[in-house]
């Protein structure tokens, strides 16, 4: 399992959480996984075993470090320590932009990892890469297997978390890279002239995955397709999606640490003391009417793809509805200075904390009664489930791994979990946080709609046993070709 990030040790979003779950749950299978990541700034890696190791990239060596720590009798995580690359601010770029030398950064990564399974006891069976930092791996072994014997029978796997993040360099990174110029061609990572690093991945792994069934019919098309559709299509016999899962350990309001009251779907009771604290933590009235008044939150980066320009169209209507807001995030200062100056401009019923913080994210999600993301692409998401979750109604453009957990209310929907809407457009979105408000005030179907969201299983388990399956058809992938025959020459 190789991946730029995992929690808790890194993570800046969805990839850090994915990578931070799925392992345990295939450990949880039975199934032996290693695990290879960067050992950032901050990584807090303690004890271990620490292996000094050389390694090459093209006509450069460098001087590396391999720290393993085990997780469990059959898990365990190989830190690649090399502080010039890693040693830094930001996992990928500061201020806004990446490192110039990211190329090489996560070149290093793949290699290193291909390393850490040629000394694995025993042949890998399966190699799974994660989204464009990890994508150069598949393109390396496919092209230089006897560099690396024993793991050039295993299957790759390939995962895309955003198709948005591609890992696009020039050309000239190619024999720096130690790569075969076979592999920039239109057949491998060639893509306008530039190396990239995600069509690598995609064209070089046996199998490809996605993280939502909607995302990977969506990316199959022009309209989300960032340019790759044509690939994807071509691979569409080998391309799935899988919704990711939650860590219910984690994101459970029984027993969540950070909450003032614990609540579940047999005892709503403790959800209204974490209303009332969330209010109070962001400075907002607590009286009898504040109560009653629907709360919304919001969790989220604050960017386009998250949809806060159709926020922004309608702000003023938004904030004309009987509701308090409260909002977590940071990203484009376009959209903090929206939500700042609706502060202003509504003290009462705007909250607003730039930046992100673990202990306001969950207290947003148990305290809330809506939560928006109002995405205009969202490959997964997770905030969706963390909130159903915590019978926190979600409101949601009907994309990706959004439609695919969220089933809209309607009078005669008997299994709706909360409120979607389809056009990118203000008004649509206005329109379902309307309709939400609205019921919001009908508390014996709103506590029924709360219960129905809690009862859904978002759990990593789902998720890993479809993995697992992929996992199979990769490894019968490789053996059928390599019991073919050789080509006629």
């Amino acid at each position: 399992m190789v991946g730029s990030e995992a929690s808790p040790w890194a993570k800046t979003g969805g990839l850090g959480d994915v990578l931070g779950a799925l392992p345990a749950a295939l450990d949880a299978k039975g199934h032996h996984v290693t695990q290879v990541l960067p050992k950032y700034r901050g990584c807090d890696v303690r004890g271990g075993m620490v292996q000094e190791h050389r390694l090459r990239i093209g006509p450069a060596e460098f001087p590396i470090r391999l720290i393993t720590q085990s997780q469990s009798e059959r898990r365990r995580v190989v830190f690649i320590d090399y502080p010039p690359f890693f040693d830094r601010e930001g996992l990928y770029g500061v201020g806004g932009r990446d490192y110039p030398d990211n190329a090489l950064r996560f070149g290093l990564l793949a290699v290193a990892a291909l390393d850490v399974a040629e000394s694995a006891a025993r042949p890998v069976d399966v190699i799974h890469a994660h989204d464009w930092q990890a994508g150069l791996l598949p393109a390396l072994l496919r092209t230089n297997p006897a560099r690396w014997p024993k793991s050039a029978g295993a299957g790759l796997v390939f995962t895309i978390h955003n198709l948005a993040y591609q890992g696009r360099f020039p050309r000239e990174v190619v024999p720096r890279l130690g790569l075969d110029w076979r592999v920039f061609t239109l057949q491998g990572g060639e893509f306008w002239n530039d190396l990239s690093f995600l069509k690598s991945g995609i064209n070089y792994s046996d199998w490809v995955t996605t993280v939502s069934p909607t995302y990977a019919r969506e990316t199959q098309t022009a309209a989300f397709g960032e340019g790759l559709d044509g690939v994807l299509r071509a691979r569409r016999e080998r391309y799935v999606g899988i919704l990711n899962g939650i860590d219910v350990s984690v994101w459970n309001p029984a027993t969540d640490p950070f909450l003032p009251a614990h609540y579940h779907r047999g005892d709503l009771r403790g959800k209204q003391a974490c209303k009332r604290a969330l209010l109070d933590t962001f400075a907002l009235p607590v009286g009898d009417d504040a109560l009653a008044r629907p709360v919304i939150g919001i969790v989220s980066r604050l960017v386009d793809q998250k949809g806060f320009d159709l926020v922004d169209r309608v702000s003023e209507a938004l904030l004309a509805l009987d509701a308090t807001w409260v909002v977590v995030g940071a990203g484009d200062t376009k959209y903090e200075a929206m939500w700042r100056a609706l502060q202003a401009r509504y003290p009462s019923r705007v909250a607003v904390f730039i930046g992100f913080d673990e202990a306001r994210a969950h207290l947003v999600e148990a305290g809330a009664d809506l939560f928006l993301m109002p995405s205009r692409f969202e490959p997964c998401g997770l905030n969706q489930m963390y909130s159903l979750r915590y019978g926190t109604l979600p409101v949601v453009r009907a994309v990706g791994g959004l439609d695919d957990t969220v089933r809209a209310y309607t009078t005669r929907a008997r299994r709706a979990n909360g409120f979607k809407f389809d056009a990118a457009t203000g008004e649509a979105l206005l329109g379902a946080v309307r309709q939400a408000v609205r019921l919001c005030r009908e508390r014996p179907a709103w506590e029924a709609l709360m219960r129905r969201a809690m009862s859904d299983d978002h759990s990593w388990d789902q998720a890993a046993r479809e993995y697992v399956k992929v996992y199979r058809l990769a490894r019968r992938d490789v053996r059928v070709r390599a019991a073919a025959p050789p080509p006629i020459s």
